[in-house]
């Protein structure tokens, strides 16, 4: 399955995410620029915060709980479709879907 990273230069890159590895630990193995996911993903430092593309934001799903909370503190201003890519486990209605890596 692939997903695709709108960098905050506006390229893209698309990798290979397997089922069930979440955006976040995908990005940060895959070396894409901007997601750091500093607390691994235990909700704790909003360093993957991610801007769903909006075709793609019914599929992925709604920022909720301690998410929507940690959001709030992300260093680039949240905007509508704002997710931390730890919380986007990939599957199969994911293949494709594109996120955009904020300008903090």
């Amino acid at each position: 399955m692939k997903a695709t990273w709108i960098l905050q230069d506006g390229s893209a890159v698309t990798h290979d995410v397997a089922e069930g590895t979440s955006l976040m630990a995908a990005a940060v193995a895959k070396g894409v620029t901007g997601i750091v996911g500093e607390c691994g993903g235990s909700l704790s430092c909003a360093t993957c915060h991610v801007v769903v593309d909006p075709a793609w934001s019914a599929r992925a799903g709604v920022a909720e709980g301690f998410e929507e909370d940690m959001l709030d503190v992300a260093e680039a201003p949240r905007e509508e479709t704002s997710r931390l890519s730890c919380q986007i486990k990939m599957r199969a209605e994911l293949d494709g879907i594109v996120v955009r890596v904020p300008a903090a």
